[in-house]
């Protein structure tokens, strides 16, 4: 069954479980983060979606997007004394856009439908022991690459091997398509087995070009997006 969702297009990737913070000043968006606010809409969620590379800077068709999104729920809403606004919000759940609305709000709106996980036959528990192990150590080695150690942490040991390789890619630099394709990767063996490989890619990468990016902290403040 399809559902409505506010949209909000963005040159980022929003992955389940990561938190993205946000500085919205455009109009349009400032309404959408009082009506997220206020409860005009329902349980204070919208879809962050992928734009596709453009000339165009407004979004009018479906193929200026990505197919596949992810929703965000707000945490917190600071509003600025000029009515711009901070706020924190954290992915939820993988949706597929089926229809845009660019009239009935000031904003955009989408027919979404959601997209859960597939079911995949059981793997022996030894097999998926050692995949969340050897994509545990690539982030482990891509962190200690990229950052000095009290910048990083590692994901919970009891985390849900479903959620495993969201949680490991949250915070490291990849690139858009490197998340887009986590994203739209439904199999949870085959996007930890992803995650590893990416993750030992960039390690790489950082060690033979001898340069870092900024540890994670330096993104913690909102940031323009919109």
């Amino acid at each position: 069954m399809a559902d409505s969702l506010p949209l909000f297009p963005l040159r980022a990737v929003l992955l389940p479980g990561a938190n993205l913070p946000l500085h919205i000043f455009e109009p349009r968006y400032r309404q959408l983060t009082v009506d997220l606010v206020n409860g005009t809409v329902p349980d204070r969620q919208f879809g962050v979606i992928a734009l596709r590379p453009s000339m165009e800077r407004e979004v009018t068709d479906l193929a200026q997007l990505r197919t596949i999104g992810c929703s965000a729920a707000l945490r917190e809403a600071k509003r600025l004394p000029d009515g711009r606004f901070d706020i924190i919000t954290t992915g939820e759940r993988r949706f597929r856009l089926l229809e845009l609305d660019t009239t009935s709000a000031p904003y955009l709106m989408g027919r979404v439908e959601w997209v859960p996980d597939v079911e995949q036959p059981t793997a022996a528990a030894d097999s998926v022991s050692l995949l969340a192990e050897s994509a545990r150590s690539a982030h482990r080695r891509y962190c200690t690459a990229a950052w000095q150690r009290e910048d990083w942490s590692e994901p919970d040991a009891d985390t849900a091997t479903c959620e495993l390789a969201h949680a490991l890619a949250a915070d490291c630099l990849l690139s858009m398509e490197d998340r887009q394709d986590l994203l739209e990767e439904t199999r949870p063996l085959h996007r930890l087995r992803m995650v590893g490989k990416l993750l030992n890619r960039e390690a790489g990468f950082l060690s033979a070009l001898r340069a870092v990016p900024a540890p994670p902290s330096e993104f913690s403040e909102p940031i323009c997006l919109n």
